[in-house]
C-alpha cells in the first residue's frame, strides 16, 4: 500500500459516537418475587394442609377454611415467614390451630363430622379420631400420618418429650376403644395399623383448593378493612373524649342556679359586707347567720301589707300573760 493512501477497508473518519450513558431504570422485582415465591409455597403446601386439617376436623369446610387462613396469615407476615427455616412447619402449625379451634362448636353445621365418602374402615378411623381431644388428635397425625418422630412432635406441639411420648400413647389406646378394626388386632400391630389408616385417609381426601392469586387479593382486602375499621373506632373514641372534655368545661363555667321554687324576693339584700337574708327555703351557705339579726319570711310579708309585727307580737303577749276569765 502506498504511504498516504486511505485504507479502503479502514471506517471513514467522523465524529466518534459517544455511549448512550442513559440507563434504564432499575425495576423492584421485590414485590414480584415475594408473590412468586408465596405462590410456589401455596402449590406446595395447600394440598396437603387441606388434607391434614379434614383429618383433624371431619369437615369438609373447616378444613378449606383452615388452609385459606394460614396462607391469609402468612401473606399477612411475609417477611417473618419467607425468613423461617421451614416455612412448611409454620403454616402447618397455623392451619392445625384453626382446624382444633373450640369455636367451631358454635356454628351448628360445624359440631361433627361429615360423612366421609370413602370405605367402611376409612370411616371408622375418622369417626374415631373425631371422639378423641385436640392435643391427641394433632399428636397422632404428626407421628404416624406424617412420619415425625418424637422430638420433633414434641417441638411442632410445642411440648416437652415426655409430654409427646404420653400423648402419643394414650392416644392410641383411645382410638383403639372406638375403633372396632383396632380392638380386634394385638397392641404390638397396631401402631402400624394406625400409619396406614391415616396415610389412606391422606390420600384419599379430595381437598379444593383456590388459585393463589385469589388468596393474596383476600388477604390484602380483609387487611385494608381490619386498617380502616381500627382507624374509625381510634377516630370514634377521640371524638366521644373531646365531647366530653367540652362538656363538663361548660357545666364547670356555668353560674349555680338556686334550688326549685325560689325567687329573688326570697332574699333580702344586707349591708356592705354583710350576708344576705337566711330563707329556710333556701340551702345554708357557708356564711353564719344570726336570725335574730334578719326578719323572718313572715315578717317580711306582714310589712308588705302594711301591718306591725312588733305590735301584733306585743298583743300576742298581752293576751298571753292576762288569766282566762271564768266560765
Amino acid at each position: 500500500m502506498v504511504p498516504g493512501s486511505a485504507d479502503p477497508a479502514a471506517p471513514a473518519s467522523g465524529p466518534e459516537e459517544q455511549p448512550d450513558t442513559t440507563a434504564a431504570p432499575a425495576i423492584d422485582t421485590t414485590a414480584h418475587s415475594s408473590e412468586s415465591a408465596f405462590d410456589r409455597l401455596y402449590e406446595t403446601h395447600a394440598h396437603a394442609l387441606a388434607c391434614q386439617a379434614y383429618v383433624l376436623s371431619g369437615h369438609r369446610d373447616i378444613a378449606e377454611r383452615a388452609v385459606a387462613h394460614a396462607f391469609h396469615r402468612a401473606w399477612e407476615h411475609w417477611p417473618e415467614v419467607s425468613a423461617h427455616p421451614d416455612p412448611g412447619c409454620w403454616l402447618r402449625a397455623t392451619a392445625h390451630d384453626y382446624a382444633l379451634s373450640p369455636w367451631h362448636l358454635f356454628h351448628p353445621a360445624r359440631r361433627g363430622p361429615q360423612a366421609h365418602p370413602g370405605p367402611p374402615a376409612d370411616r371408622a378411623t375418622l369417626q374415631g379420631l373425631s371422639q378423641l381431644p385436640g392435643s391427641y388428635r394433632r399428636a397422632l397425625l404428626l407421628h404416624h400420618g406424617l412420619g415425625l418422630d418424637i422430638a420433633d412432635t414434641a417441638t411442632e406441639t410445642e411440648a416437652s418429650l415426655p409430654a409427646a411420648f404420653g400423648r402419643v400413647t394414650n392416644a392410641r389406646v383411645a382410638l383403639a376403644e372406638h375403633t372396632p378394626e383396632l380392638r380386634s388386632v394385638a397392641v404390638p400391630e397396631r401402631a402400624s395399623l394406625i400409619t396406614t389408616r391415616l396415610r389412606t385417609l391422606l390420600a384419599a381426601h379430595p381437598a379444593r383448593t383456590i388459585p393463589a392469586g385469589t388468596v393474596r387479593a383476600a388477604s390484602e382486602r380483609a387487611t385494608r378493612l381490619r386498617t380502616r375499621a381500627a382507624l374509625g373506632l381510634a377516630a370514634l373514641v377521640t371524638v366521644a373524649v373531646a365531647a366530653a372534655w367540652v362538656t363538663a368545661d361548660d357545666s364547670s363555667r356555668r353560674a349555680p342556679e338556686g334550688p326549685p321554687g325560689a325567687t329573688s324576693s326570697t332574699l333580702a339584700p344586707g349591708g356592705a359586707g354583710q350576708p344576705g337574708v337566711y330563707a329556710p327555703e333556701l340551702r345554708s351557705s357557708n356564711d353564719r347567720v344570726r336570725l335574730d339579726e334578719h326578719p323572718a319570711p313572715e315578717e317580711h310579708r306582714a310589712q308588705a301589707e302594711g301591718g306591725s309585727p312588733d305590735g301584733e307580737r306585743t298583743n300576742a303577749g298581752t293576751r298571753e300573760g292576762q288569766p282566762s276569765a271564768a266560765p
